[in-house]
């Protein structure tokens, strides 16, 4: 799933007809100021951050004028919002707020549904989870048949079981029918407008936008320019945005790599993560945590992917500076074939560990071809100058021992390292 920032996600409202306030995106205060001087009334400063609540964090400020909207934007680029460093700010004309309504169409993967729903609230501007606790009656929801579509009449006679007024039902009825229209063009997961805003002059906006597409979808929407559709919650680094290229390029099981950490330091005892199956790899990166370790990045190669695949995952793991050991996790009796595994490992491995003596190695692999892959690992690694120990299925539910088996590893290697140093 790919997250849009706030102002792509109100570009495709707009093309599909959804009236937005009047603005644009800045990089830099004077880029800011022309905006505002532009817009000529006040104005709302947003961080372009993925994360929520960013007005309580300092990503959402108002500004009367130029001048005072480019210190704002000055200050804002200085700083993160939620860990989250921000790039670029969208600035729009403050509406003359009436009244604030909800609209959001999310897929809802249950067994029961298997389609959208649609979420209406005659309440907007906080969220819907909270509106819908305290003001239960304020809220409408309406699973959507996705050959049918979303009609007007389905849409009017929701709305006539929230306490609005007659006259505001066709106006609100319209934007949430283009709402969802935008919904189905784009292949998004997820699309909320909160809020929408009925100005005093009675026309409605969406006044903000949070939107996701489908990361199967993206190659159909070059338009967005989305160079890294997954849901991390801050901006890629290079390292993220060549594993994409990775899976992009080779559907072909799953290349998945993210940075855990925004620095390494030497001897913070920081290993690169390797899994094989989500919840294996789960389990040996919460045990290696618990015995003391760090996880460099999270990267996981499941669903038979090619000996090619494997390849480039494990030398992105290498590329991060400062690591001090290197662990694939698979703590799984996985049905794919694990020789390829075995022979990306002896490949990749042999080549990374030529100038790296005693640095620590600790292969956990099981599944089809167990035996050969072992045997492959075992013989293609032999020579090399580093510490590499290599287990199998009896090792599975044992993943303490092996984090143990690590850390110690770790501590040897980072002994020797200072020794040498000295």
């Amino acid at each position: 799933m790919a997250n849009l920032y706030e102002y792509q996600g109100k570009e495709i409202l707009k093309r599909m007809g959804v009236a937005i306030p009047e603005g644009g995106v800045a990089s830099s205060p004077k880029q800011a100021r022309q905006m505002a001087e532009k817009i000529a009334r006040p104005v709302v400063i947003k961080a372009q951050v993925w994360v929520t609540g960013r007005a309580a964090a300092g990503g959402v400020k108002f500004a009367d004028n130029p001048s005072e909207t480019e210190r704002l934007v000055e200050e804002m680029l200085a700083r993160d919002v939620k860990h989250v460093k921000v790039e670029r700010v969208l600035i729009e004309e403050k509406l003359p707020v009436m009244k604030e309504f909800y609209c959001g169409v999310i897929i809802n993967d249950s067994c029961k549904v298997k389609g959208p729903v649609l979420v209406i609230s005659s309440k907007g501007g906080t969220g819907i989870e909270e509106i819908a606790a305290n003001h239960p009656n304020e809220v409408v929801r309406m699973n959507i048949d996705s050959i049918k579509g979303l009609t007007t009449d389905d849409i009017e006679k929701i709305i006539e079981g929230l306490p609005v007024k007659l006259d505001i039902v066709p106006r609100l009825s319209k934007i949430v029918q283009d709402i969802y229209r935008t919904f189905e063009r784009y292949d998004l997961r997820s699309i909320e407008a909160n809020p929408i805003v009925m100005t005093k002059e009675g026309k409605m906006y969406a006044a903000d936008c949070h939107a996701a597409i489908d990361d199967s979808s993206v190659f159909r929407h070059p338009e967005l320019g989305i160079e890294y559709p997954r849901d991390i919650g801050r901006h890629p680094t290079e390292l993220e945005k060549a594993a994409w290229q990775i899976e992009k390029e080779d559907f072909r099981g799953t290349g998945y790599f993210v940075q855990m950490s925004k620095e390494i330091k030497p001897g913070e005892g920081y290993v690169g993560f390797h899994g094989i199956g989500g919840g294996g790899a789960m389990l040996g990166a919460d045990a290696l945590i618990r015995h003391g370790l760090k996880i460099a990045d999270f990267a996981d190669t499941s669903g038979n992917p090619t000996a090619s695949k494997v390849y480039r995952i494990v030398k992105l793991i290498f590329s991060q500076p400062n690591i001090e050991g290197y662990v694939l996790m698979g703590a799984v009796v996985a049905n794919q074939d694990q020789w390829h595994h075995a022979n990306a490992l002896v490949r990749a491995l042999r080549e990374e560990l030529a100038h790296r003596p005693g640095f620590p190695v600790v292969l956990l692999i099981a599944g089809n071809k167990e035996k050969e892959s072992l045997e492959i690992l075992k013989e293609g690694l032999k020579g090399t100058p580093a510490h590499v120990e290599i287990y199998g299925r009896d090792y599975v539910y044992n993943v303490d021992y092996v984090a143990e088996r690590v850390k110690t590893l770790v501590e040897d290697y980072r002994k020797a390292q200072k020794k040498g140093d000295a």
